[in-house]
């Protein structure tokens, strides 16, 4: 060992062991990474029908801002939301649909939880309607929006 840097002692190492299985048993396994969209993307697909676009937020916040242009709300503390979900795809668990929240942290939520559910091309809009580290957002982009 040398002077300028300490020994690390039986105790430290037990304990970072440790916080890394605990850190592991929080954050759980690795998904695979999920699919996104950008907001100028996620409007075109929609108005295309490539995708069916949900807005996951609660109708409070489609009262104060409006829903985006194509999308459908369906918030997303409803109980049957699953099953209100399956009715908007026909019962087509494969029918690509993309999420979109007020900053992108429900909407990921939500995708990693419905594809663990069994649907199968479920798409984040990251940046959400306010914005986000993943970019400026629907309304800071002036992306159209409709009335509920």
């Amino acid at each position: 060992m040398t002077k300028d840097r300490p020994a690390i002692g039986r105790r430290a190492v037990l304990f970072g062991a440790a916080a890394m299985g605990l850190g592991a048993f929080w954050t759980g396994p690795a998904e695979a990474e999920q699919a996104t969209l950008t907001p100028d993307a996620a409007l075109a697909k929609a108005r295309s029908g490539e995708i069916l676009l949900i807005d996951v937020r609660t109708p409070d916040e489609w009262a104060r801002t409006g829903l985006p242009e194509g999308s459908s709300p369906l918030d997303m503390r409803r109980n049957d939301f699953t099953q209100a979900l399956l009715a908007l795809v026909e019962d087509q668990t494969d029918r690509p649909i993309a999420l979109i929240c007020a900053s992108g942290g429900r909407s990921g939520h939500m995708t990693r939880a419905l594809s663990r559910a069994g649907f199968t091309q479920v798409i984040d809009v990251p940046e959400g309607m306010f914005g986000s580290r993943a970019g400026p957002g629907w309304l800071e982009r002036g992306l159209p929006l409709t009335q509920p």
